[in-house]
């Protein structure tokens, strides 16, 4: 599920990069997410969730939303005014504060193999974006704090009542964003927009609703320090997308960081699987 919500999101944002340019950014985000929210509406409609749509106004629920907007807001401005690639590694650091936080707040015990595979898959990631020194400044900090947001955001998601369908909790988020960009957008004047804008946003915004459930899914079911790690598959998608659509060829060190994200993830998922095996042997009498 993590897997899939990072290259739902990686999707939506080579999306949405295109559509930036001829649409100024909170614009197209209000757009997409007006799109997005009626796309999930729809949706828990159909599967009867929407019985519990008055689950949105729960402070949990609200809260969360408010915090992940928040985020999405921070990253977007401080993206603006940054390298992408320091950007990026930046906001790839999400996996160690979940992990610091779980291990903190919600009780779970990270083992060497999930810490180093944590460290493990950033050292990746700083050898795919490869940031410049120079790209560090106030704006760096925002992203950071945006950054810390989210892993706040993911680590609320455990604290929501189970009862909570994940479509409402996903429908919130989606309203919370497009409510801050409306806000954001009535700043400057409106561009016009064709069909061709509000399709690929269409699009952009089905991969978004999908990457928002399934993260939630994710974050409710799974151990936050296990999925962690794989939220480093966004940078693996990106190489690939960027190779496929814009002919960018990695160079050495990249080569070298998708082998240390690769391994990090078979590393976590063969530490994970010979766990049970150890503790059957451990619980067997002398």
């Amino acid at each position: 599920m993590m897997m899939g919500a990072m290259t739902c999101f990686v999707l939506n944002d080579a999306l949405v990069k295109h559509v930036s340019e001829t649409l100024p950014s909170a614009q197209l985000i209000f757009l997409r997410g007006v799109i997005a929210s009626v796309l999930v509406l729809l949706v828990a409609r159909r599967t009867g969730a929407l019985r519990q749509v008055r689950a949105v106004l729960q402070p949990r629920v609200a809260l969360r939303s408010a915090v992940d907007a928040c985020a999405t807001m921070m990253y977007l401005l401080s993206l603006f005014h940054l390298p992408i690639a320091n950007a990026t590694a930046i906001n790839l650091a999400a996996p160690l504060f979940m992990t610091v936080f779980a291990v903190l707040f919600l009780g779970e015990r990270a083992g060497r193999a999930r810490w180093a595979a944590v460290v493990l898959g950033f050292a990746g990631v700083l050898c795919i974006v490869q940031p410049s020194g120079d790209g560090f400044n106030a704006w760096a900090l925002l992203c950071l704090l945006g950054t810390l947001f989210h892993a706040t955001r993911d680590l609320m998601t455990r604290r929501i009542d189970p009862s909570v369908p994940s479509l409402i909790v996903t429908l919130a988020t989606a309203v919370a964003v497009t409510l801050l960009a409306g806000c954001v957008s009535l700043a400057s004047p409106w561009q016009p927009f064709g069909l061709r804008e509000l399709g690929l946003l269409g699009a952009a915004a089905a991969l978004l609703a999908s990457g928002y459930l399934l993260l939630v899914q994710c974050m409710r079911s799974g151990e936050v320090s296990l999925t962690a790690p794989f939220r480093y598959t966004a940078v693996l998608i990106a190489v690939l997308l960027g190779h496929a659509v814009w002919d960018q060829v990695p160079n050495g060190w990249a080569w070298l960081g998708i082998a240390l994200l690769v391994g990090s993830g078979l590393y976590m998922l063969h530490s994970e699987r010979s766990r049970p095996q150890v503790a059957a042997l451990d619980a067997q009498p002398e």
